[in-house]
């Protein structure tokens, strides 16, 4: 029996070798450093530009330095806002970099099943109760949704991080959405099974 493996995306997805350089760079240094390429960089490098501006963002909000939150806790708002939005690829992919930071192999699938449940701290549940009424309804945040943050320790600028990583993902899961882009079958496995030494 003959599997087929379905596309990584509904629109078209470039050759390595078609991939502005700059681009390319980045993909290959990903790629040493996972031993795959993420379909997320073959997948939206089908517009250059947007890629670029969507990386760019990506890497201001996850990789800030200076921020209270954890790599972690900016991990476990991405899962818990992505189960949400019933985005597949940001649950798994951001599921598996989860367990890696966390060195919790459960804690991504009980953070997208149910963040209430999870074994996580009271101070992270609070972030992404925020996290999820910024998601589901944003409209409605108030100063009450602030002073809740603040017991917990977080000041203005963690807020502001809370709710970009929310609203950045948004975009995200809507995107890989609608085209399809399908996860990895690494991921899958990630922070859950020791990784072969190379």
């Amino acid at each position: 029996m003959t599997t087929i493996t379905p596309p990584i995306s509904r629109f078209p997805v470039p050759e390595l070798a078609d991939i502005p350089e700059d681009i390319r760079a980045r993909i290959l240094e990903v790629q040493e450093k996972s031993g795959f390429v993420p379909n997320v960089f073959l997948a939206l490098s089908h517009r250059p530009d947007e890629c670029r501006a969507f990386f760019a963002y990506h890497d201001a909000l996850m990789l800030r330095e200076g921020s209270s939150l954890t790599k972690g806790e900016r991990e476990m708002i991405v899962v818990a806002t992505s189960a949400a939005n019933q985005c597949l690829y940001c649950v798994v992919a951001h599921g598996a970099i989860l367990r890696i930071y966390e060195k919790k192999p459960l804690v991504a699938d009980q953070v997208a099943v149910n963040y209430r449940k999870a074994d996580i701290t009271p101070r992270q549940r609070a972030m992404l109760d925020f996290a999820m009424k910024v998601c589901t309804a944003s409209h409605t945040v108030n100063d009450a949704d602030y002073e809740a943050l603040r017991a917990h320790g977080f000041d203005d600028e963690d807020i502001w991080d809370i709710t970009g990583i929310t609203a950045f993902f948004g975009l995200s899961n809507r995107m890989a959405n609608v085209i399809s882009m399908r996860p990895n079958d690494e991921f899958y496995l990630l922070g859950r099974v020791p990784r072969e030494k190379k």
